[in-house]
């Protein structure tokens, strides 16, 4: 429930090619930034690259306040909106919305996403049409410094890498003020509860409403 193929819809995503050769997610965050660079040299006309290493679609909106570091690649028709701040390596996909005082960093975002209003998201992988609400979260490194392990139950799965935040999958739903810590693993069309503080592995049609207290999403 925590492989690439489990979590997410790679049609949706220029990063298909490079996040086929792994596994797991978080396998992918230490190479973003090569990623970035190699692609942004492999895109057609229909991308400027306004600075160097950042590459912009000549659809997309990006507003006079926001920061685009570099490398960076902002795909068809997203807003880039009021003082967002884009510190660099991130690939953000077709139709996305990267909202005022947003900031993001190593981190992928599929086509469809939002993160509309002061989200932080760091060395994460946000699946197709995921949303992040108000002012929730990756928290990306543990507070101890250690590397992180993903949890789930009675499994440890070691990561080897200190920076890991969330591995959202497609369609899942972010409540407001939400912190996902690290390590986090959202299963597809999962809910978290506002202002939650989600930890380990939450299973795809799941809703998270507390720490412990997860329960199976009906559909109609």
């Amino acid at each position: 429930m925590y492989t690439i193929k489990d979590l997410y819809d790679l049609d949706h995503t220029l990063a298909k090619d490079y996040l086929s050769r792994f596994t797991y997610p978080w396998e992918a965050l230490k190479g973003i930034k090569d990623f970035i660079i190699e692609l942004g040299k492999t895109l057609g006309d229909d991308y400027e690259e306004v600075s160097e290493n950042v590459w912009v679609h000549k659809t997309a909106t990006v507003f006079p306040s926001a920061y685009l570091g570099a490398p960076c690649i902002i795909g068809p028709n997203t807003e880039v909106r009021h003082c967002a701040f884009i510190r660099g390596s991130a690939l953000v996909g077709a139709d996305c919305v990267v909202g005022n005082s947003v900031e993001l960093k190593n981190v992928i975002l599929f086509d469809h996403v939002q993160t509309p209003h002061y989200n932080y998201v760091g060395d994460s992988i946000m699946g197709y049409f995921s949303h992040m609400g108000a002012g929730s979260i990756t928290s990306n490194v543990k507070s101890d410094k250690k590397l992180v392990v993903v949890h789930n139950g009675d499994e440890h799965l070691e990561t080897g890498v200190k920076k890991f935040g969330a591995m959202v999958g497609d369609y899942v739903e972010v409540g407001c003020n939400a912190v996902l810590n690290p390590g986090t693993v959202i299963g597809r069309h999962s809910n978290v509860y506002p202002t939650s503080c989600v930890r380990g592995v939450i299973p795809e049609n799941s809703i998270c409403k507390t720490p412990g207290v997860v329960v199976e999403r009906k559909t109609d």
